[in-house]
C-alpha cells in the first residue's frame, strides 16, 4: 500500500451515518418545502379541512372530554361510513361539473328494496343487495341519458328522480311503513357489532405507507428515465414513515375502545379504489378534464358521453349501496330512511372535504375527511345535550366556509398561472 493511500482520510461509520441524518433532513425539508409552494399557488388540498377538524376536535373535547374517547370516535366511525359511502358517489358528478340531488331518496329506496325482498319475499340477503344496487345504476343511466340525449341539466332530473324515487320507497313498504331486519343476520351484525381484529388493523395500517414508497419510487424511476426532476429518495421516505407511524397510533387508539369497525374498513377500502382509478388511470384522467373544460375534452377525443353516464351510475349506485349499509346500522327499512338531511350531508361532505363545485378538481378522500367532520359536529352536540338546530347551523356554516375557501383558491390558482 503506498504512503498516499495511508494517508488518505479513511470513511468512518460516524460519518456514514451523518450522511444518513442528513439526506433524511433534506427529505423532511424538501416535502415541507413542496407543500408550502402549492400552497402558495393556491393549492390548499385537504389543509383547510384537517384545520378546521382539528378545531372543531379541540373545542368539544374542551367541553366534554368523552368526545375524543376511544368509544365515542368507533361509534362515529360507524355512522360516517353510511353517509360516507354515498358522498364518495357525489364526489364522481361533481367532478365533471354535475349534481345529484336525488342519492338521499335513492338509499331510501334501496334500503326498502332489501327489507322487501329478503324479510317479505324470502329472497337470499345477497342477492337482494345486488338487486337494489342494480337498480341504483340503472337510475343512475337514465340520468346520464337524459343528459347526453335530450339536454336536460342534471339539477332538474335528478330533482325530478328524488321525487319519484321517494314515491316508490312509499311504495315498496306500503302500508306498514317499515320492515324490521332479523337481529342476529349476518348484515345486521356487520352494520352494529363487527369489528376488525386488531392485528389485522395494524397489518393494513402498514399499507399506505409502503404504497406511497413503492409507488413514489416507481414514479420517481420513470421521471428520471425521461430526465424530468423527481421527488428524492429521503422525501419519500419522510412521507411513509409519516403516515404509518399516524395510522399505527390511531389504530392502537381505537384498539382502547371496540376497535376499528369492519363496516368503516369497507368504505375506506372504497376510497381508496377510487383515488386509484382517479389519480391513476385514464377513465379518472378523463373525468378531471371533462370537469375542467367538456370542450377541450372532447376536441382532446375523450367521449364525453360515456364519462358523464360512468360517473351517474357510478353515484347512484353508491347512493344504493349506501342505504344497504343504513338499513344494517339501523336494522330496519323505513319511509324515514333516506330523508332529512342524508341527501345534503352527502353533498355538503363532499363540498366541505374539498371537491369542488366548479367541477375539474378532487378526490375521493374529500367525502372521507368530510364526513368525519359532519359526523364530528354531530356527536360533539349530542354530547353536549344541545339542540340539532344548531348541528344544522354549525355545518351550514362549515359549508359556506369550505365553498368561499374553494373559490379563493381557485381565484389564486389563475392568477398564480397568469403570472
Amino acid at each position: 500500500m503506498s504512503k498516499e493511500t495511508q494517508d488518505a482520510p479513511q470513511p468512518s461509520p460516524l460519518l456514514d451515518r451523518s450522511d444518513v441524518r442528513v439526506k433524511h433532513a433534506a427529505g423532511v425539508g424538501e416535502t415541507v418545502s413542496a407543500f408550502v409552494d402549492r400552497v402558495r399557488s393556491g393549492d390548499l388540498g385537504s389543509l383547510p379541512v384537517i384545520v378546521g377538524l382539528v378545531i372543531i376536535w379541540t373545542v368539544f373535547t374542551s367541553l366534554n372530554p368523552v368526545f375524543l374517547s376511544a368509544d365515542n370516535l368507533v361509534n362515529l366511525l360507524f355512522d360516517c361510513s353510511t353517509v360516507g359511502v354515498i358522498s364518495l358517489g357525489i364526489v364522481c358528478v361533481l367532478l365533471v361539473g354535475e349534481i345529484d340531488l336525488s342519492v338521499g331518496s335513492m338509499s331510501g329506496f334501496a334500503s326498502a328494496l332489501v327489507g322487501t325482498l329478503w324479510v317479505n319475499e324470502g329472497w337470499p340477503v345477497l342477492l337482494a343487495i345486488l338487486a337494489a344496487v342494480v337498480v341504483g345504476a340503472l337510475i343512475g343511466a337514465l340520468y346520464a341519458l337524459l343528459l347526453n340525449r335530450l339536454g336536460m341539466p342534471s339539477f332538474v332530473s335528478t330533482l325530478a328522480g328524488l321525487l319519484a324515487i321517494l314515491g316508490m320507497q312509499l311504495y315498496v313498504l306500503g302500508a306498514n311503513g317499515s320492515i324490521n331486519l332479523p337481529y342476529g343476520s349476518a348484515m345486521v351484525d356487520f352494520g352494529q357489532l363487527m369489528i376488525i381484529p386488531a392485528v389485522v388493523s395494524h397489518l393494513i395500517a402498514l399499507l399506505p405507507g409502503i404504497l406511497i414508497v413503492l409507488l413514489g419510487l416507481r414514479t420517481r424511476a420513470r421521471r428520471r428515465a425521461a430526465r424530468l426532476s423527481a421527488t428524492s429518495v429521503g422525501s419519500l421516505l419522510a412521507r411513509g414513515v409519516a403516515i404509518t407511524v399516524f395510522l399505527e397510533i390511531v389504530v392502537s387508539y381505537l384498539d382502547q375502545g371496540r376497535g376499528v369497525p369492519l363496516m368503516f374498513g369497507v368504505f375506506l377500502g372504497l376510497a381508496v379504489a377510487m383515488d386509484y382509478a382517479l389519480k391513476r388511470t385514464r377513465w379518472g384522467r378523463s373525468m378531471n378534464a371533462v370537469g375542467g373544460n367538456r370542450e377541450a375534452a372532447r376536441r382532446a377525443g375523450i367521449k364525453v358521453g360515456s364519462i358523464y353516464a360512468s360517473a351517474f351510475v357510478l353515484c347512484a349506485s353508491l347512493a344504493a349501496l349506501g342505504g344497504v349499509l343504513t338499513a344494517a346500522r339501523l336494522a330496519s327499512a323505513s319511509q324515514q330512511a333516506g330523508t332529512g338531511d342524508v341527501n345534503l350531508n352527502a353533498i355538503a361532505a363532499a363540498v366541505i372535504g374539498g371537491t369542488s363545485l366548479f367541477g375539474g378538481r378532487g378526490s375521493a378522500w374529500s367525502a372521507v375527511l368530510g364526513i368525519i367532520v359532519i359526523q364530528s359536529i354531530a356527536s360533539g352536540l349530542t354530547l353536549l345535550n344541545l339542540s340539532s338546530s344548531l348541528r344544522f347551523m354549525i355545518t351550514g356554516a362549515v359549508l359556506a366556509i369550505a365553498v368561499i375557501v374553494d373559490s379563493l383558491a381557485r381565484r389564486s390558482r389563475v392568477s398564480h398561472g397568469r403570472a
